[in-house]
């Protein structure tokens, strides 16, 4: 089966729709599929879930997605970088639900894993374990986790062979990992495609089983969220 699509538009046409819930990989800005966001953004599909550490920033990541209106939803771990991720929510426009990081990641690893929910001590005793089973395990309290499975996840690694077998690099192997696990439908941005076979097997970080199509973009824009610089000395 060829994985490989000419451009993150063809990539997304015939699986995407109104109100389907979408996992991103990222981290910040760092590790996320610019060019399969934008496309996303472009298709116009709307009331979406989406399932992401953050929202981006504004103008920019999944923030684009919040500015056109087409999230309904997000499931996600922080919100403090993207002001209309905050006016949205205070005015009640965008419903959230706020997870802890660890539990995210565990959440989507468990999907795609085929485990249907999980006990933590993460959220005993606070707002996040309202409503949820609370059981006793050698006298301490856990509360129950249901896991996330995406229609259609997003994915950026840096290097894919032909097979989808991808390899991350550095922060960006963050939440990525565990999205393209979650997904019924993978699609993986990559900066380089390889021929299959081109790996060592113990370079592999997700196998490829798990993708199911590649889209290549070489020149990601890699924005950066914060910089901090030095006063230049006089």
């Amino acid at each position: 089966m060829n994985k490989v699509f000419p451009d993150a538009a063809s990539a997304l046409a015939d699986i995407v729709k109104d109100n389907q819930t979408i996992a991103v990989g990222g981290f910040g800005l760092c590790g996320i599929p610019e060019a399969l966001i934008a496309a996303l953004r472009d298709s116009g599909v709307k009331g979406l879930t989406a399932i992401s550490n953050n929202a981006g920033v504004d103008g920019f990541g999944l923030g684009q997605l919040l500015t056109t209106r087409q999230i309904r939803k997000m499931i996600s771990s922080y919100v403090g970088e993207n002001k209309e991720f905050e006016r949205q929510y205070l005015a009640g426009e965008l419903e959230l639900e706020f997870t802890p990081q660890g539990t995210l990641a565990e959440k989507l690893r468990a999907g795609g894993a085929g485990i249907p929910a999980f006990f933590t001590r993460t959220g005993v005793g606070t707002i996040v374990a309202e409503g949820k089973e609370i059981r006793e395990f050698d006298g301490k309290q856990y509360v129950m986790e249901c896991s996330l499975v995406a229609d259609v996840s997003l994915v950026k690694a840096w290097k894919a062979d032909k097979a989808g077998n991808l390899v991350y690099r550095k922060t960006a192997r963050n939440f990525n990992p565990n999205v393209a696990m979650a997904g019924k439908i993978t699609v993986v941005e990559v900066e380089e495609l390889v021929e299959t076979g081109s790996f060592d097997p113990d370079e592999v970080h997700t196998p490829g089983i798990f993708v199911h199509r590649i889209v290549v973009n070489a020149t990601p824009e890699k924005r950066i969220e914060q910089r901090t610089v030095r006063p230049t000395e006089a």
